[in-house]
């Protein structure tokens, strides 16, 4: 079958090294000159297979009321007056119910377990090198009441089958060495031992070689303007470069995907969330992290990349916006300085991504109303996570094949 994919970042390129090594005949169209070159291109590096949750939750809107106040916020909020923001706002609160938490969460870590196999294989199949470690994440619980907080998340981990490890202070020191110079600023952590860490961005420029020396053509520097669909079936693509003729296309262009649908009358409730990293070269491995370190206070990840630090993290409501606030550096220097003064921040580079990110967590992955019109997409903040398996279930999905976990309820038709 004749197959585009739209997006070349992480979820485009294992959806077409997956659909390429199913037989399928494959183009992925992307504005960029390369892969992984917007959101996945300096993510927060973490793999997080067990440490994998739903923003909406139970307490959140006190939470982020109180966030909205904090001189290193975890949320900003920028409102102005957009429709799809709001509307994704107020089903993003309606989500943060005990009930809602604990199916989204069930969905989530289902999906993401399956990655967890997938990218192994994956890594086995093909040897790519990214940086990898596999020494999993500890979420740092700096005060007595966040380490209470987290039987919500250990309920789910243990209902799934996920394993975990609830630590003292000494543990997380045995976990990571280097927190034994701040031992008295944290009380405690939550270990998933599953979870991986690994640079995205070097991660999917390899998959895309081995993807071409499968046959995938990419087709760099070509912006999509719309769908081709005629009779309730999608027949193609028009570009700025022209018509590209398809038998099935799979969207994953992350927080611009609704643009591209909403003329065809889906609604899909996927939003920006702007989120930024720094990269920090690492002066003293001893004062460094051994994986990923997920300071609970500020909800940044602190991750080892080789010679590197990456710090991610925040989440910004503000529409299609790019830019890179001093503030939001500040906040992101200060959290890895507080735990691992291991790196020259002043030598750090500062990005910014935009999530897509849905109102209940979990992407969207399966068909649309339109025949031959997949979606994969909304994965948030766990694209590097997910991909591996989401890509797995789109390749089978598209190949009318039924996939090795349950998938209905990922699709669209899952919000009416």
């Amino acid at each position: 079958m004749k197959v585009i994919v739209l997006g070349a970042g992480i979820v485009g390129v294992t959806s077409a090294y997956q659909l390429a090594k199913s037989g399928h005949e494959v183009t992925v169209v992307d504005r960029q000159t390369g892969p992984a070159l917007e959101t996945s291109f300096a993510n927060a590096g973490e793999v997080s297979f067990g440490y994998c949750s739903p923003w909406a939750a139970p307490g959140i809107p006190m939470k982020a009321m109180k966030w909205l106040f904090m001189k290193h916020a975890p949320l900003i909020l920028r409102p102005k007056f957009d429709i799809a923001m709001l509307s994704w706002m107020a089903r993003m609160l309606s989500n943060c119910t005990s009930e809602r938490y604990a199916i989204n969460k069930s969905r989530m870590l289902r999906l993401a377990d399956y990655s967890r196999i997938a990218l192994a294989e994956l890594r086995a199949e093909t040897g790519i090198a990214y940086d990898e470690r596999m020494q999993g994440t500890l979420q740092l619980f700096r005060t007595q009441q966040q380490l209470d907080g987290a039987a919500k998340d250990v309920k789910a981990l243990a209902a799934d089958g996920i394993p975990y490890e609830v630590l003292d202070r000494d543990g997380c020191i045995r976990v990571e060495p280097a927190l034994r110079h701040v031992r008295d600023k944290i009380v405690g952590g939550l270990l998933t031992p599953k979870d991986e860490t690994g640079d995205c961005f070097k991660f999917t420029n390899a998959l895309a070689a081995k993807a071409e020396a499968l046959g995938v053509r990419f087709a760099y520097g070509t912006t999509v303007k719309a769908l081709d669909v005629e009779t309730g079936r999608v027949r193609g693509i028009v570009t700025d470069r022209g018509r590209m003729d398809a038998e099935a296309v799979v969207v994953a262009l992350g927080s611009f995907s609704p643009l591209l649908l909403k003329p065809l009358g889906i609604g899909l409730p996927v939003y920006p969330v702007k989120g930024y990293s720094l990269t920090v070269p690492i002066t003293d491995a001893s004062r460094a992290p051994e994986s990923t370190v997920m300071d609970e206070s500020y909800k940044i990840a602190i991750t080892r990349l080789g010679d590197r630090i990456r710090v991610g993290g925040m989440a910004e409501i503000s529409g299609y916006t790019n830019d890179l606030g001093l503030a939001r550096r500040s906040t992101l220097e200060h959290s890895v300085t507080d735990l691992f003064p291991g790196g020259d921040v002043s030598k750090a580079s500062f990005w910014s991504g935009l999530r897509p990110m849905t109102p209940d967590g979990t992407p969207v992955i399966g068909p649309t109303k339109i025949i031959g019109l997949f979606l994969n997409t909304g994965h948030g903040t766990l694209g590097w996570t997910m991909s591996t398996g989401s890509a797995r279930l789109i390749s089978d999905l598209v190949g009318a094949r039924r996939p090795d976990i349950d998938a209905g309820d990922l699709a669209v038709s899952r919000y009416g």
